[in-house]
């Protein structure tokens, strides 16, 4: 038999071998940081019923981030870890200091749609194809000199807008009251149809220059597809459940990737058998460049052969004009919605115009930086009512330490837009309109839409900053100087004060509908 005392030994020496080990081991591996705080998941499904039951899922969020008092918040929807950030600060971290790690994007039903597969630069995950689609976004179209070559087609687009407002003034010779989301909506719409196909309307349009059927039905897919691309689909986070497409997610997607490819797909098809054709038949004469469709078709590789498909060409144009249709729009209608709560505003808008433009010529691009107060205002508009309560997601590519919190690699960022735009330590009186706030005093400073610090999400910054943010400011200020300049703006009959209830898409709720009263002299109204 083994002495009792060499037992005890053995099970003493192994207890003080164990903890030196175990010492060692908390010296040589440093402890992880913890999640950002957040609910409690279930296996497996994560917090997706919780999400599910709480639509729309951005407030639910919200509500998440005001419970537990802190300005990051981690939800865990099956396997993914969702960061929700509010802070301007951590923010910063993210997409500054950290950039690199956070410049992916998810794989999602919905962007895998319109992309074709991920063929486009906006929603596609880091690597070739995005490193490609971007090199040829900046080269061809965001410089300078491509946007120069396309000013006559977005001037056509500014003077037909004036055009189509002041053919429903004509039935009063004290104006009418107008619809201003369709004004505006189109506007941008018709704006990227022109560079992008060299023509306003899909069919025969209309002679006021208002949209017709073929205009309406493309951008109200379009409206789909934008509310619908990173809407918290349950698919996305439990792919074992998109045969069941619950909430009719995916449907709704399809039908709207329908309708636009049926008004674009056949010019786009046409016009890059015109290329094809004259190249490899010399005798027939090579198409003229007109649009941007055309920059893409022409385009070489290195080894003389197109550079671009016909799927990647049409999923990029489509892209481009998602990122497009919303900001001008909502930006314009929520600005003129509260200015005319604010007469004052109005007032000084447009004495801004008079000085700066005159009333015998109509405001142009060139004008743009000298108008500062009209930015500001567009500006405050973009801060206080933004198009969606996130900003596109970043996804990390590596485990990352953030703001103290370890972010596992996969995990998928989303900056609030109402939480940085609206939030007190950073704004005051936050929910009041005051386009004053973005003015400092200093005459020869600009007025930007973008926020390079992160204090609300206009076109974000860093590896996946908008590529388009000086052509995004010119549509927008130009549509809501147009507005300005060209009408007296007032209440409707009846109409005390203009309601500002956000809808669940945080557009405004109702269309503005306003009364627009010619104010130029009528030589400069199109007929």
């Amino acid at each position: 038999m083994i002495p009792v005392i060499v037992v005890l030994l053995f099970f003493a020496s192994s207890i003080i071998l164990g903890f030196l080990i175990q010492k060692t081991k908390r010296v040589v591996l440093p402890l992880v940081p913890p999640l950002p705080p957040g609910p409690s998941p279930w296996p497996i499904i994560g917090c997706v019923p919780e999400m599910w039951r709480n639509r729309p899922a951005y407030r639910w969020i919200h509500d998440l981030l005001k419970q537990l008092n802190t300005d990051i918040a981690c939800v865990r929807l099956g396997k993914v870890h969702v960061i929700a950030v509010k802070s301007p600060e951590i923010a910063r971290e993210f997409l500054k200091k950290h950039d690199a790690v956070f410049a992916s994007r998810p794989i999602t039903m919905a962007t895998h749609l319109f992309s074709s597969g991920y063929l486009t630069v906006g929603v596609t995950p880091m690597g070739e194809q995005w490193k490609k689609m971007r090199r040829v976004l900046i080269a061809e179209v965001f410089n300078q000199s491509r946007l120069r070559w396309l000013l006559d087609k977005r001037n056509d687009e500014a003077d037909n807008l004036v055009k189509f407002l002041y053919s429903q003034c004509l039935n009063s010779e004290n104006g009418s009251v107008v619809n201003v989301r369709i004004a505006a909506q189109h506007y941008s719409a018709n704006v990227m149809r022109r560079m992008f196909f060299n023509t306003r309307y899909f069919g025969k349009g209309r002679e006021d220059g208002g949209p017709g059927l073929e205009e309406e039905l493309h951008v109200s897919a379009l409206f789909t597809l934008v509310l619908h691309t990173y809407a918290f689909c349950v698919s996305d986070y439990l792919p074992w459940l998109r045969p069941f497409d619950i909430g009719g997610h995916e449907k709704k997607v399809k039908d709207a990737l329908k309708i636009i490819k049926q008004y674009q797909d056949p010019i786009i098809d046409e016009r890059v058998r015109m290329w094809r054709c004259s190249n490899q038949e010399n005798r027939i004469k090579a198409p003229v460049e007109e649009s941007l469709l055309d920059v893409f078709i022409s385009l070489k590789g290195a080894d003389g052969q197109p550079l671009l498909s016909a799927e990647e060409i049409k999923a990029q144009i489509t892209e481009l004009q998602l990122a497009t249709v919303d900001n001008p729009f909502s930006i314009s209608e929520w600005a003129l919605s509260e200015m005319l709560n604010q007469p004052e505003m109005l007032t000084k808008a447009q004495e801004e115009l008079n000085r700066i433009v005159g009333i015998d010529k109509h405001v142009q691009e060139s004008h743009i930086p000298h108008l500062p107060y009209i930015r500001a205002c567009a500006r405050e508009s973009l801060r206080l009512h933004p198009v969606a309560p996130f900003n596109l997601p970043h996804v990390s590519t590596d485990d990352a330490i953030v703001a103290g919190y370890f972010i596992p690699k996969g995990s998928s960022v989303i900056l609030s837009r109402l939480g940085l735009g609206r939030n007190p330590k950073v704004w005051e009186n936050p929910l009041r309109f005051d386009p004053e706030r973005h003015l400092s005093g200093d005459a020869s400073q600009q007025v930007e839409l973008e926020e390079h610090e992160l204090r609300f999400i206009s076109f974000t910054t860093g590896r996946r900053g908008c590529m388009g943010g000086t052509l995004g400011t010119t549509i927008t200020v130009m549509l809501f100087a147009r507005l300005l300049q060209g009408f007296t703006w007032s209440m409707p009959p009846k109409v005390d004060k203009i309601d500002l209830t956000e809808a669940p898409t945080l557009f405004k709720l109702h269309p503005l509908h306003a009364h627009a009263k010619p104010r130029l002299p009528a030589a400069m109204y199109p007929v």
